[in-house]
């Protein structure tokens, strides 16, 4: 089950609508599996159905993850006219196996559909979402 508070929910929602129609991706650090910091990063492909980290960019969010002694506990990225599902490719760049990885579909501009997922050796569980205040 992945915890978040409500405020980090409505930063990554936000976050999605500002980059519709392209995906918008990011990473949650924390500690012991406890989502804290929000961390926005760039869509290297600004695309409307594909997302990817830029490299330099993963490499300073993850070293610096490193120096304060965190992990990414949710890497989350939106879709912007499919439910919010792992595609194919999603599952195949899933490489933390302790994340929890978040969709966000912005396909219906009044509605947010925000789950979460475990992707673990190509295997997709979803997983309950509690939003704590």
């Amino acid at each position: 089950m992945l915890s978040i508070s409500q405020e980090l929910v409505d930063k990554i929602v936000a976050h999605a609508r500002a980059d519709h129609p392209d995906e918008a991706c990011g990473v949650i650090a924390g500690k012991d599996g406890v989502p804290e910091r929000f961390i926005p990063m760039e869509n290297a492909e600004r695309s409307p159905t594909f997302y990817r980290f830029d490299s330099l960019e993963q490499l300073r969010v993850w070293r610096e993850m490193d120096d304060r002694d965190e992990e990414p506990v949710v890497i989350y990225h939106s879709h912007t006219a499919t439910e919010a599902y792992p595609s194919r490719t999603d599952i195949s760049y899933a490489s933390e196996p302790g994340a929890h990885y978040v969709l966000v579909s912005t396909r219906d501009e009044h509605e947010v559909e925000f789950r979460s997922y475990r992707i673990l050796d190509g295997v997709v569980t979803e997983e309950e979402v509690r939003f704590l205040p």
